[in-house]
């Protein structure tokens, strides 16, 4: 590992601790086999409810030189396995093998997220839940407006990450039914502090959205 990657897998996992908070909620609904696309530095697996049964990672990027990363995999509940894959790639699984996928804070910074859902899609079981918290697009145009001009910028200072998002519309045109979306705002700047976290399945029919 070099020191780029040592001093990301750092700073990222500060970062995103303090989201700690959001996270037993935005998991909830994740059960049996799930497959998290965006593993990162593994904070998420302590806040699992007791109905998962095993966890696969997908991440491109390893965070092994990480003490708490090693630590968090021994300390989990269930099975862990990680995958050093692009979520934009073919998936090396078939279809409709998990019964949950999860997403915290992943698809800002994939490259093709169209490309990601779809095969999220795929090998996520009939019935099965995608249970998503992400940033992305303001709900008021003048935010938006500034997310779009500030995009370019920030997706090259924050490898790849982009603010302008508009995380239900990509998860709806991906053919899942979005069964419950809370939008809201953190604390911090505007341009990054608007949130999407939702259940999600495959379209069955016609939406029965409820969004607050």
């Amino acid at each position: 590992m070099g020191v780029r990657d040592w001093v990301r897998n750092r700073l990222l996992d500060l970062a995103m601790r303090q989201m700690d908070g959001l996270r037993p909620e935005a998991l909830e609904r994740a059960s049996g086999q799930v497959l998290e696309v965006g593993f990162g530095t593994a904070l998420n697996l302590e806040h699992y409810p007791g109905t998962v049964s095993a966890l696969t990672g997908l991440d491109p990027k390893p965070a092994d030189g990480l003490p708490a990363f090693a630590a968090r995999i021994e300390a989990a509940r269930f099975p862990v396995e990680r995958c050093l894959l692009r979520a934009d790639g073919e998936l090396p699984f078939d279809e409709g093998v998990f019964d949950s996928v999860v997403t915290t804070w992943t698809l800002c910074s994939i490259p093709d997220p169209s490309a990601a859902l779809a095969e999220m899609r795929r090998v996520l079981k009939p019935g099965g839940t995608y249970c998503f918290i992400e940033h992305g697009r303001a709900p008021t145009d003048r935010t938006a407006r500034w997310q779009d001009r500030c995009d370019p910028l920030w997706k090259r200072i924050s490898d790849g990450c982009h603010m302008n998002r508009a995380i239900d519309t990509l998860v709806q045109t991906a053919d899942f039914e979005i069964v419950n979306l809370d939008r809201f705002r953190m604390p911090g700047p505007g341009l990054l502090s608007h949130m999407y976290r939702g259940v999600a399945r495959r379209r069955t029919g016609e939406s029965t959205t409820s969004i607050s």
